[in-house]
């Protein structure tokens, strides 16, 4: 005897398949289409997480190479696979910044200088003080080789004069200037002093060549021995010794010993005129 034929469903348990199948494809396709959007809003989102920590990164290593700049260190120098790596985080976040609709400055931009801007404590080469300059450039002066024994020109009794107050004749020129007046070496040498009873205190001044000049009463002394130059002040006028006022008594002695000799062809000679 044959086996029992599996019984049939019935139609309305084919209606009842049919209904829960076309649940079930309706129940997946809502569930591929969930996964699309949530795909869909989330890899943007991922996107935007990265720009936005790229920008990140860049705007705080700008910050810090400006600390650091501040600082006055120098910061490593990037090398040319760092810059090429960092160039597409570098891209991201000028893309992201500019999002915001807002114009923003680049790296490069930043580090341009002002126009007409100076960093500071840099030496501009052509802001040299020009005072320094004409200073630098000028020959110094030159001291000359003889200078007056008073700045004052003009002569009282001149050489060879007679009269009662000199034994003979007059053996130098006088200045007749005021008491106190600053007396200078006429030239370069070396000076001593003395007292003499007829020229007062006097000053000594001896030449390279050995000629003398005196210097005769004085009022004091500003420098007693030793070199000088000519125009340095060594002593002041005044009316000691043998004197009817105040005025410097002034005479040349060569070094031949043969007494004084007047001292104006003397000036003359060396350029001078004390007339």
């Amino acid at each position: 005897m044959a086996p029992d034929a599996a019984a049939r469903p019935t139609r309305a348990e084919m209606r009842m398949a049919a209904r829960e199948q076309s649940r079930a494809q309706r129940r997946d396709a809502a569930k591929a289409a969930t996964r699309t959007a949530l795909l869909r809003v989330a890899l943007p989102s991922v996107a935007a997480l990265g720009v936005a920590a790229a920008a990140a990164v860049t705007v705080q290593g700008e910050a810090d190479q400006r600390r650091t700049q501040a600082a006055g260190t120098v910061p490593e120098q990037a090398t040319a696979a760092t810059a090429a790596d960092d160039a597409p985080a570098r891209n991201a976040a000028q893309q992201a910044l500019a999002g915001n609709g807002a114009p923003q400055a680049s790296r490069a931009d930043a580090r341009e200088p002002l126009a007409g801007a100076q960093p500071a404590g840099a030496a501009d080469p052509g802001s040299a003080d020009p005072t320094q300059a004409v200073a630098a450039e000028a020959p110094q002066r030159q001291r000359p080789a003889v200078s007056l024994p008073v700045a004052q020109h003009g002569l009282g009794e001149t050489f060879g004069a007679a009269g009662t107050h000199w034994a003979k004749l007059h053996t130098g020129i006088d200045f007749p200037v005021d008491g106190g007046t600053p007396v200078m070496a006429v030239t370069d040498g070396t000076i001593r002093t003395q007292w003499n009873p007829s020229y007062g205190y006097m000053t000594i001044l001896k030449m390279a060549d050995g000629t003398e000049a005196w210097y005769c009463h004085l009022r004091s002394y500003k420098i007693r021995k030793g070199t000088v130059k000519a125009g340095d002040v060594i002593a002041f006028v005044g009316s000691s010794g043998n004197s009817t006022g105040p005025h410097l008594h002034f005479e040349i002695r060569p070094a031949s010993g043969t007494g004084p000799v007047d001292p104006l062809p003397w000036f003359l000679a060396q350029g001078v005129d004390p007339r």
